[in-house]
């Protein structure tokens, strides 16, 4: 086991030279796209390629054999009918911050980098929604709403492309009030493997019901890439918080920490945020990011309304904290305190990487845990081997958030989070009881990997939506799929 994870580390390193169908393209194909978007707009230099075959994943750079820069619509449609009539792969791109190697190409292909349509259009103030192209970024549409009162709260921590986040199906931190990605998605514009553009909710419609048809949107929300090319996105927006405080309350145990959690919730307290964090990822964000916060498992809160209603929102929670032991709340008024806090729970992610330098078989790209799972969870350790410094379970750092589940989730009420090692491994056969087997991605040989998904990181079983199978990789394919193309 020693040996996987090190050869598992050090293929995070490199890239895959070759592949599948890499190094195949014809050159008329070549050639062809360079018609389409100009020869500046097309490279199949190695360093490009590689800089496209990786995301911020554990899995190997996959590079794809070409990669192009569309700047509209019109010209993905055209590519995309390129690629489908030669039988070649198709990877959308934009920022690369996945967690699911997604955007690996591990049958080769073009990679269509969609960071130069980066307009914001059709924004209506008072429908409460904003039309976006892949080049935008989260941060950078909060930006342009600044003077509107407006923001869009969806917060997965890094600076993600929007229609990125749609594919994907992103929450984050806020998704506990304002939901996730499909809560906040009215209309796609999608280039389909053929070329043609479909728009799921109708042309220029931003609609927020749908009681009439195929509610094509939700379809598309979360598909990874793997039934189109999302080239506008439709969102929903919110009203700017009047006013905004954020917490941190320690706790004696994890079991203490995620029963205020539930009740909180019970209780009816439109908290904003609500993250979870154990001892140990408490002291890796500590190093990491400069803090000086009490090492044991914690939560992070935050609360958004009028001064009158935040003052009787904490009070509440002040209340429900104390009754499961947890410690007085440490307050972030400031818009600064709360930016160092938030940020610090966004990097989490390296900070856990950073306890095993040189070494990206870290943390998992999310894993979810039920409330009564993660109940069950805290009573992991003393089963593992009782204290954690003393058992095989020293090495896990667990960061999670209440939120709304998704719908490969099998059980309502999630709280999801991420974990390392894996529960379901057979080094830890007795946290694998504890938790179900459908509630981790990773990538041991077990029934656990049930999320859809993309590139190196999933499964998709989409043979019978896109039996072409250029959005498909050939890891993923169902039988019937293989047939198809033999």
């Amino acid at each position: 086991m020693a040996l996987q994870r090190l050869c598992r580390g050090v293929g995070a390193l490199g890239c895959r030279r070759s592949s599948g169908l890499q190094g195949q393209l014809p050159g008329e194909l070549v050639e062809a796209l360079r018609a389409v978007v100009g020869s500046q707009n097309v490279s199949t230099a190695l360093a490009v390629r590689e800089q496209h075959g990786r995301d911020e994943s554990m899995h190997r750079c996959s590079p794809p054999d070409a990669v192009v820069w569309p700047q509209d619509v019109e010209q993905v449609s055209k590519l995309a009918g390129i690629c489908y009539s030669h039988s070649v792969p198709i990877i959308p791109f934009s920022t690369g911050t996945g967690l699911e190697g997604g955007i690996t190409a591990v049958r080769g292909g073009v990679c269509f980098n969609l960071t130069r349509m980066d307009r914001i259009t059709a924004l209506s103030t008072e429908d409460f929604t904003v039309a976006v192209e892949p080049g935008v970024t989260r941060k950078a549409l909060n930006n342009y709403l600044r003077d509107t009162g407006l923001w869009f709260p969806v917060d997965p921590g890094a600076d993600a492309s929007l229609c990125g986040m749609a594919a994907t199906s992103a929450s984050g931190t806020n998704a506990v009030r304002y939901g996730t990605m499909r809560h906040n998605v009215i209309n796609l514009q999608v280039v389909l493997a053929d070329g043609r553009v479909l728009h799921t909710a109708g042309r220029g419609r931003h609609f927020r019901k749908s009681a009439a048809g195929y509610n094509l949107t939700g379809l598309f929300v979360g598909s990874e890439g793997t039934l189109g090319l999302i080239t506008q996105a439709t969102l929903r927006l919110h009203g700017s918080p009047e006013a905004t405080v954020a917490a941190v309350c320690a706790f004696p145990s994890v079991h203490a920490a995620v029963g205020c959690t539930v009740q909180v919730l019970q209780a009816g307290i439109p908290v904003a945020r609500i993250e979870f964090l154990d001892d140990v990822m408490m002291a890796a964000c500590n190093r990491f990011s400069g803090l000086s916060y009490t090492v044991s498992p914690t939560l992070f809160l935050e609360f958004h309304g009028s001064p009158s209603s935040l003052e009787e929102q904490v009070q509440q929670a002040e209340e429900i904290v104390q009754l499961n032991g947890g410690s007085d709340f440490a307050w972030a008024r400031d818009l600064e305190a709360r930016n160092k806090l938030w940020a610090a729970r966004h990097n989490a992610w390296y900070a856990a990487l950073a306890l095993r330098p040189g070494s990206k078989t870290g943390p998992g790209p999310g894993r979810n845990l039920y409330r009564r799972a993660w109940h069950r969870a805290g009573q992991a350790p003393s089963a593992a081997g009782g204290d954690r410094g003393a058992g095989a379970y020293h090495h896990e750092a667990d960061q999670g958030h209440a939120g709304p589940q998704e719908p490969h989730e099998p059980w309502e009420g999630a709280v999801s989070g991420i974990s390392h090692p894996c529960p379901a491994s057979p080094e830890h056969p007795a946290l694998a009881r504890q938790v179900p087997s459908q509630a981790c991605s990773c990538h041991s040989p077990s029934p656990c990997r049930q999320r859809l998904g993309a590139g190196a990181g999933g499964s998709p079983q989409v043979s019978a939506l896109e039996p072409s199978g250029l959005f498909v990789p050939r890891e993923g394919r169902t039988r019937s799929t293989r047939r198809q193309q033999a």
